[in-house]
């Protein structure tokens, strides 16, 4: 079932806020936060996400009916990319050293904020050039 391309851009909006606080505050606790929200998004879908539950719940019914949609596997699997970097981010806030925790995190929020802005999924485009370059199933 294909989703609403709106929402996963909405989450994105929402993880670049939350990304950039992180970095300014250096708060390892908001870090954990979103690498939660990407991790219940690349298992159960983007859909399924805290963000995504606020985009369907509160957003989604004050716009009009969606008319562009994508296929979930693409943003699911941006969602895991993100997820390895949140959690790369946390450890450099845990145990060091401070830059991989900063390079993590901003590498996370040049992503988000690139499908925030101009609706670029590089995950989702890790995917797709994933899916042509595998070898065909025998």
């Amino acid at each position: 079932m294909n989703i609403d391309v709106r929402g996963p851009r909405f989450g994105a909006a929402l993880t670049t806020v939350v990304l950039a606080v992180v970095l300014v505050t250096g708060s390892g606790a908001l870090l954990g936060w979103q690498a939660l929200c990407f991790a219940v998004g690349a298992v159960a879908g983007v859909g399924r996400s805290p963000y995504g539950w606020l985009f369907r719940t509160v957003v989604r019914p004050r716009l009009g009916p969606p008319t562009e949609f994508e296929s979930p596997q693409p943003p699911r699997f941006a969602q895991a990319v993100g997820l390895v970097f949140a959690l790369v981010g946390l450890a450099g806030y845990l145990w060091g050293p401070l830059w991989l925790a900063l390079a993590a995190t901003g590498c996370a929020l040049a992503a988000a904020f690139l499908n925030a802005a101009f609706a670029y999924c590089l995950g989702c485009e890790m995917y797709l050039l994933l899916r042509r370059t595998a070898p065909a199933p025998r």
